[in-house]
């Protein structure tokens, strides 16, 4: 960086169904989050913005807590960040906070960990007013095997058989904090937190977890799928409509903003 130019993080929150996923594609004509954030940016800063950004979520994800940054010689407040770069910005796209942050700050490299929301809606109809931001499951769920199915993949692990088979990542090994499942009213949100997430590590695994709520599969079977560390055992990839990213974790000296976990229907 040089001596005039600034760090700049922000808060961002964008529903993915409009999208082609977060990462900037060689066609212009197909849209995507970052594209769509980098050019409301550039009409504020008067000069080309690049963003960096704490996770890519892939087409038809959501992000309820996507965290970015950028550099930039233009001088503006956090309040034109905000305000002017939203006015610039898709409605489905909307930039809730902004922060000036040291220069040793990445959005990407400084995380601690990452957490996302998976929420599946149990009913006879779909709700229409939330199409493409659930998923939707006629018959009901078993919550309470899910849950116990869940905490086999707690802690550092080798998540073959949850990766995706195009993942670029040069290691499968993962840490899971966190993994719950529980319902709220019609809803059932699976809850994850881990240090990072291998490509579609959450959708695979709401996909085994929706084999043992519907009863086709014991709680335990999901510890043997990870044991055999073979995408091939195991169950279809769940759909990308229900799945949030809610939260990134940095140390405290940032200074960043900590907002309620969404999506705001929860």
């Amino acid at each position: 960086m040089t001596a005039n130019t600034t760090r700049t993080a922000l808060g961002v929150e964008y529903n993915g169904a409009a999208f082609h996923g977060w990462q900037r594609q060689s066609a212009p004509v197909i849209a995507t989050v970052q594209q769509a954030l980098e050019h409301a940016l550039s009409q504020i800063a008067d000069q080309t913005v690049t963003v960096n950004c704490a996770g890519r979520t892939d087409t038809g994800v959501h992000g309820t807590g996507q965290v970015v940054h950028f550099e930039s010689t233009a001088e503006r407040g956090e309040k034109a960040w905000i305000q002017g770069t939203n006015s610039h910005l898709p409605p489905q796209v909307r930039v809730q906070w902004a922060r000036t942050v040291s220069d040793d700050f990445h959005a990407r490299h400084s995380a601690l960990s990452r957490r996302y929301r998976y929420v599946i809606y149990t009913g006879a109809v779909r709700p229409a007013a939330l199409y493409q931001q659930l998923t939707h499951v006629k018959d009901e769920l078993d919550v309470i095997r899910m849950h116990e199915a869940a905490q086999h993949l707690l802690g550092e692990n080798d998540f073959s058989a949850f990766r995706a088979a195009g993942c670029q990542s040069r290691t499968p090994m993962r840490c899971i904090n966190e993994l719950s499942v529980s319902r709220q009213r019609r809803f059932i949100v699976v809850e994850v937190e881990a240090n990072a997430f291998l490509l579609h590590m959450v959708r695979n695994i709401v996909g085994a977890l929706l084999e043992v709520g519907a009863g086709r599969r014991p709680p335990d079977w999901i510890r043997q799928v990870l044991a055999t560390r073979d995408r091939r055992q195991n169950a279809v990839t769940a759909k990308p409509d229900g799945l949030y990213l809610v939260n990134v974790a940095y140390p405290e000296r940032f200074g960043l903003p900590v907002l309620p976990l969404g999506p705001c229907f929860l």
